[in-house]
């Protein structure tokens, strides 16, 4: 049963699980603006099916999860911090559905999973990954800046440290690095990803739908927020990557695939 189909977004329910399927290979799952605004719809479909015991996010094929942002559109809606504050209202929207669902939410991670791929499985609650799969947050190497509530979903997962790591070289680390920051929670030979990935399904639809959701939302709130002052300072300084010339030769290089020249303006 097909829930919610887009071009680039499927989701479709098969016993208990609901997946929700990153469908832009020939970008490698890389997400664009109508793939976030997709997502809203298709977890409101999926929480709303009594059958969905369990929501399942993967990338289609085999070389990717989500492999970042689709750079396609950088020069129409990453241009400034005004024209990316759109896009970034819809992916932060996105992000809010995946962390606030009440139903478990694992992310089956396969190939590349970059940036955005990173921040989306963040927001999942269980993080299962092929011995295969590639991280990596790269905003460092374009002079973007990276959502406040994700880096804050990071920092909670990881700790400041690792974060910081990750951040400033910009580097890529393979699954079993993820799994020993505490990334990942599970590693897996990527021939036998789907299975495992099936059988942790099971496992969960098979117990306490009610406390299942006590437990997570108990989770998920017991953590201070940090005050407005302190998130209204942090969110300033993302939106300055975005007015500032770095920026701008960031996206010039990765255009034109030479290594960008930073000057800290």
């Amino acid at each position: 049963m097909v829930a919610v189909t887009t071009e680039k977004m499927n989701a479709q329910i098969d016993g208990p699980i609901g997946w929700v399927v990153f469908n832009n290979p020939a970008r490698r799952n890389a997400v664009s603006m109508e793939m976030w605004q997709a997502i809203p719809a298709i977890f409101a479909a999926l929480e709303a099916e009594p059958a969905v015991r369990v929501i399942v996010l993967r990338g289609a094929g085999d070389k990717a999860f989500v492999s970042g942002l689709d750079i396609s559109q950088f020069e129409d809606e990453f241009s400034s911090s005004a024209a990316a504050a759109g896009l970034e209202e819809l992916s932060a929207s996105a992000n809010r559905c995946i962390q606030a669902a009440r139903k478990p939410t694992i992310a089956m991670l396969n190939g590349f999973c970059i940036g955005a791929g990173v921040q989306i499985a963040a927001n999942c609650d269980l993080r299962i990954a092929a011995d295969t799969a590639t991280f990596a947050i790269t905003a460092a190497k374009l002079g973007l800046g990276y959502p406040v509530s994700s880096l804050r979903r990071l920092i909670g997962i990881i700790g400041p440290s690792r974060v910081k790591e990750i951040f400033f070289t910009a580097r890529q680390f393979s699954a079993a690095e993820a799994e020993r920051m505490g990334l990942v929670d599970r590693v897996v030979p990527a021939a036998d990803l789907e299975g495992d990935v099936r059988q942790y399904c099971d496992l969960i639809a098979a117990n306490a739908p009610l406390t299942i959701a006590a437990v997570k939302h108990t989770v998920d709130s017991v953590l201070p927020p940090p005050s407005e002052g302190e998130l209204a300072a942090c969110e300033r300084l993302m939106q300055a990557c975005f007015d500032s010339t770095d920026y701008a030769e960031g996206r010039r290089a990765f255009r034109d695939k030479r290594k960008p020249v930073f000057t800290g303006r």
